[in-house]
């Protein structure tokens, strides 16, 4: 299959590629191009931009998390939907978590044999950016790096040396040349603000990229990069699983599919869009709702509470009592909900912030209070050791984590407690994945793909549960 394709690395994280991944891709859709946007890495808000940038989802490849197998067919099914693919790496373009940089953007640049464009901070350098380019393209010569933008320029004649050395030492093109910016469009990521609906300035920090883009990068040069990427092999099994995918939702009436509700608004945003799919395909209805915009539960069948920041919400969550004292009511008598990070906090009894306590769902029996550090971050590998509703013992799952709460007050045991860490923070005493009844919440955060069981179970579960209440 050949299809554009293009991915934007840098050499360390912080160099400027979100932006410029953000600015491309709404550059490239303001001139009438269909732009599916992809994120490398466990991220949710980069991911959250590129989406708004591009008009649709941003789905994640990330080698760690998904099989490769996996990987090739999620890109082959949403790509083939659009005009370009554009890929927006993470970290430096080598880095991964062991010596053969197994999880790196470049291994995912050649699973996927993508161009890669580099993204590099000029700051205070003008050889020496040559030197570390060509250390790039020497390091791993299968890595396709196709060009080089140049980002945080001092001026006219600063970007004239930068660009004669490495057009000349690296022999690859220079694709741009971004000045340093006074301004700051885009919000701190610690903030939690991501461009949904209610942040009206989130579609002026896209267009504000794409002007960016439009003005200093070369976007036909890039766009030609991204249509010399050449053929994709399929194998014969990957070729016959994408017209079955394509069309995965169950054809049963709909009246007997389970509901299974979601809270998403701008406390918990949290949400791999690969995971809310695996619920449809596997026989959910989805409902969406939001303890922020109401203060009922509408008739559900399970319940899946995603990450997020509700400590910038804490107030508005503690004062909507009536959706607190009905999830709890609704988690005493079983209904099936799965909660990660901000779930988790939300479903325990209080949030202390700067002294202030604020009282949440009083599901679970802990307390959270949050330090200035993160207190749990990058992957996770734990391992399921104790009975609970959505996963069978000895079953090992891959995720991440991302927090800065911690446990201030814990009334439960190692008993509730159904993850073991073999790498990881987890919830405390080097565990994870908190029970009670049909109630599983945890830091981890885990991709559907990854760990397809889950999907699975949460429907089985709600199923169950739909069917208990028509007995009863």
């Amino acid at each position: 299959m050949d299809f554009p394709r293009i991915l934007i690395s840098a050499l360390r994280g912080g160099s400027g590629k979100t932006i410029l991944s953000i600015g491309i891709t709404a550059a490239w859709k303001s001139f009438g191009r269909q732009i599916t946007p992809f994120k490398k890495g466990p991220d949710y808000i980069d991911a959250g931009w590129l989406a708004l940038a591009a008009g649709r989802p941003c789905y994640n490849l990330d080698t760690f998390l998904t099989q490769k197998e996996l990987i090739l067919q999620s890109f082959f099914l949403h790509s083939i939907k659009g005009d370009i693919a554009v890929i927006e790496g993470n970290r430096g373009l080598y880095d991964g978590i062991d010596i053969q940089g197994g999880t790196s953007t470049a291994e995912l640049a050649k699973l996927l044999k993508t161009p890669v464009v580099l993204c590099i901070d000029c700051t205070k350098s003008t050889r020496t950016m040559a030197a570390a380019v060509l250390g790039c393209l020497k390091f791993d010569p299968d890595v396709a790096i196709k060009g080089v933008i140049l980002n945080r320029v001092a001026g006219l004649r600063h970007e004239k040396v930068l660009r004669k050395n490495i057009e000349h030492y690296c022999d690859i093109p220079v694709l741009g040349a971004v000045p340093k910016l006074d301004w700051q469009s885009f919000p701190e990521r610690h903030m939690g603000l991501l461009p949904t609906p209610e942040h009206g300035w989130a579609k002026d920090s896209i267009q504000a990229a794409s002007q960016i883009a439009v003005r200093y990068l070369d976007l036909e040069a890039l766009a030609a990069v991204a249509a010399a990427a050449g053929a994709l092999p399929v194998s014969d099994a990957l070729q016959e699983s994408i017209p079955a995918e394509a069309g995965s939702l169950l054809d049963s009436d709909q009246n007997l599919r389970p509901r299974i509700g979601i809270i998403k608004d701008s406390a918990f945003q949290f949400y791999y869009p690969e995971n809310i799919e695996a619920l449809e395909a596997a026989g959910a209805e989805i409902k969406v709702i939001s303890p922020l915009a109401g203060d009922t539960i509408p008739p559900i069948d399970a319940l899946y509470i995603g990450g997020g920041f509700p400590e910038t919400h804490a107030r508005q969550l503690a004062q909507n009592v009536k959706f607190r004292e009905k999830l709890k009511s609704l988690a005493k008598n079983g209904l099936p909900i799965y909660a990660e990070c901000g779930g988790l906090m939300y479903l325990g009894e209080e949030l202390v912030l700067d002294e202030k306590s604020f009282p949440m769902a009083g599901v679970l029996p802990v307390v959270f209070g949050f330090s200035k550090k993160p207190q749990g971050h990058g992957y996770t590998i734990v391992t399921v050791d104790k009975p609970n509703p959505y996963f069978k013992i000895n079953t090992e799952l891959k995720g991440h984590e991302f927090h800065y709460s911690r446990v201030l007050k814990w009334r439960g045991t190692d008993k509730d407690l159904a993850f073991n860490m073999k790498r990881g923070t987890g919830f405390i005493n080097n565990r994870d994945g908190v029970c009670y009844k049909n109630v599983l919440a945890t830091y981890t955060h885990i991709h559907a793909l990854g760990t397809p069981s889950w999907a699975i179970s949460m429907v089985r579960k709600a199923a169950s549960y739909k069917n208990q209440k028509k007995i009863g």
